[in-house]
């Protein structure tokens, strides 16, 4: 009883201090880019409006109110909703509404959630062979510390730290699928339209992700191996004659897992974000592809919208890491 009630009261403490955290994102993102110099009703409207049609467009976005007062309807926005003028009517954007795209009028909430099943069906798959490949590489260099395989894996990940995702990307869709002929170059196809035809389109940028982020996975992996290796129990599991393979995989590396849930929660959020060279490589219309647009064009609400959207992400992956830090190993006390 003790122990739900102290994860109840962990869980609510996370949550407040995931909202306050989200709350301040959203204030500084906010600053940063409607303080940003340029005319943004001019922008809006376009070059050839007039000057009395730039002065509506600032009036209808609200331009001439002081900045707390348009963070106020920002805010005002994702918890209620708010209604929108197009010019003839009155459109009401549902909560969360994160406001209108300048350019195209379309509600920043439905661009965001039309994009945003490529970005994470890009970085959930590529999360999962990362997490083996790097895990795997790392617990298996640890185990066989000093021998020619060990070197070889410690080489390979060196290579692979160094080495950008585009270039990566680039050399397997040469070999992978203009030589070899393997695989098709990359078109997204959605999950429920056909799962496999899904996975097959994805597996190249999959593994153009995955292969930076393994060789990181792998040298953590390796350095907490061996630090766990050494301590006192580990000893001790053996001195009572438990077996290499459960000391390795049931003991060492449960102990060794906390840095790797750590890691693995910056780079899932970041990665929402981060994957702009692989979705524009691969032709992948994501998050990445559609927040280079908006900042191209100075599409403000769909700017602060996507790193909000960004944020929300890295907020939540280092909330459920905390978790997973208790899962992981018994000895972390959630507080």
């Amino acid at each position: 009883m003790s122990g739900v009630s102290g994860f109840a009261g962990f869980a609510v403490r996370r949550t407040l201090a995931t909202v306050v955290t989200l709350l301040a994102v959203s204030v500084i993102v906010y600053v940063v880019f409607y303080v940003t110099p340029g005319n943004v009703a001019q922008i809006t409207c376009g070059p050839r409006c007039s000057p009395a049609q730039v002065q509506q467009v600032a009036e209808q976005l609200h331009l001439h109110d002081p900045l707390y007062v348009r963070y106020g309807h920002f805010l005002q926005g994702i918890v209620a909703g708010q209604d929108y003028s197009t010019g003839t009517s009155v459109a009401h954007c549902p909560a969360p509404c994160l406001g209108l795209s300048y350019q195209s009028d379309q509600q920043v909430t439905e661009l965001i959630l039309a994009k945003l099943p490529v970005s994470l069906s890009l970085v959930l798959g590529a999360m999962v062979l990362w997490l083996l490949l790097g895990v795997g590489t790392g617990v298996l260099s640890a185990w066989r510390r000093g021998r020619l395989s060990e070197r070889v894996l410690t080489a390979i990940t060196l290579v692979g730290t160094a080495t950008p995702v585009f270039v990566i990307g680039l050399v397997l869709m040469i070999v992978v699928c203009g030589e070899l002929e393997l695989l098709p170059f990359p078109q997204y196809v959605a999950f429920t339209d056909d799962p496999e035809q899904w996975a097959w389109n994805l597996l190249l940028p999959w593994l153009s992700l995955a292969l930076i982020e393994a060789a990181a996975f792998a040298r953590l992996t390796r350095a907490a191996m061996l630090e766990t290796l050494a301590e006192d129990h580990i000893r001790t599991f053996r001195a009572y004659g438990v077996g290499e393979r459960a000391v390795i995989g049931r003991h060492a590396l449960r102990g060794a897992l906390a840095p790797v849930i750590a890691l693995n929660a910056n780079n899932v959020g970041s990665a929402v974000g981060g994957a702009v060279l692989t979705e524009t490589l691969f032709g992948l219309p994501g998050i990445g592809q559609e927040l280079v647009h908006a900042v191209h064009v100075v599409d403000l609400p769909v700017v602060v919208g996507m790193v909000l959207v960004i944020g929300f992400f890295v907020v939540l992956a280092n909330a459920v890491a905390d978790v997973l830090y208790a899962v992981a190993d018994r000895r972390v006390v959630l507080v």
